[in-house]
Order: structure tokens, then C-alpha cells, then sequence
């Protein structure tokens, strides 16, 4: 099997997906990253940069520019953690307001995208994609 052709096409996916999303999203002015972020904190729970980070595979100056660009929205606040370097990312009670609405055009996008992936290869595909990430970890 020729790797090249798997990868490529995976970052085809990706961007294609990426790109629907964003598309999605922009009538609320937010973009996949952003989405990323709060869709993380809406299901963990507040996190660190850092765990954010680790968890969305990003590396620093990009998270930092998201959370701020969050902040400056009204969607996130930053508060004091354990020590006074560290910062718990927190959604706000506008995020949590907004979320629905949020959460109800990623999925409309996202049955867009799965139209015409039969539920049978939808599940194959979500096992296959959790069991090579888990291994990559």
C-alpha cells in the first residue's frame, strides 16, 4: 500500500472538513479552532492551556491567540489555577447560552459530511480512528 496516498488523503479530509466547518461556524463568527476549544471545555470541563494544548495536539502561540481571541468574544475567561503561572480556561455563562446554537450547526455540517458514509462504515471508521490514536499516544 502506498502510505503517501493514505496520508494525502486524509489531509484532503481534513481540510475538506475543516473548511465545511468553518463555513458552519461563520454566522457566529468562530472558526474550527475556536470550536475545537469550546466544544473541549464543554465536555471536560476547565482545563489548562497546557492540557488544552496536549488534548487538541497545538502547540502554544496558536492556542494562546484562540483562547485570547475567546476571551475578547466573551466565551472564555482565564482564572488562577493552583500556582500563579498557571491559568484554568473557563467557559462563560454567555458561552454556555450560545453553545446550542453552536453545537446545532456543527451537526448539521457534520450529517452533511456523513450523508453518504453508510452508519455501518461511520462506526468501522470511528473504531479504526480511536484504536490508531490510542496506539499513537
Amino acid at each position: 500500500m502506498n502510505s503517501h496516498e493514505l496520508f494525502h488523503t486524509l489531509h484532503q479530509l481534513s481540510r475538506h472538513f475543516t473548511n465545511h466547518l468553518n463555513e458552519s461556524l461563520k454566522p457566529f463568527g468562530l472558526y474550527s479552532a475556536q470550536w475545537a476549544v469550546l466544544f473541549v471545555l464543554k465536555t471536560k470541563g476547565t482545563l489548562t492551556q497546557k492540557e488544552l494544548c496536549d488534548y487538541l495536539f497545538v502547540e502554544a502561540p496558536p492556542m494562546t491567540r484562540t483562547i485570547q481571541r475567546l476571551v475578547k468574544q466573551g466565551y472564555v475567561r482565564q482564572v488562577p489555577g493552583k500556582d500563579k503561572r498557571e491559568k484554568r480556561i473557563v467557559l462563560t455563562e454567555e458561552a454556555l447560552l450560545q453553545y446550542p446554537k453552536w453545537e446545532r450547526a456543527v451537526n448539521e455540517a457534520n450529517r452533511y459530511l456523513l450523508e453518504h458514509l453508510p452508519e455501518t462504515s461511520q462506526k468501522e471508521l470511528l473504531t479504526l480512528q480511536k484504536s490508531w490514536l490510542q496506539k499513537l499516544l
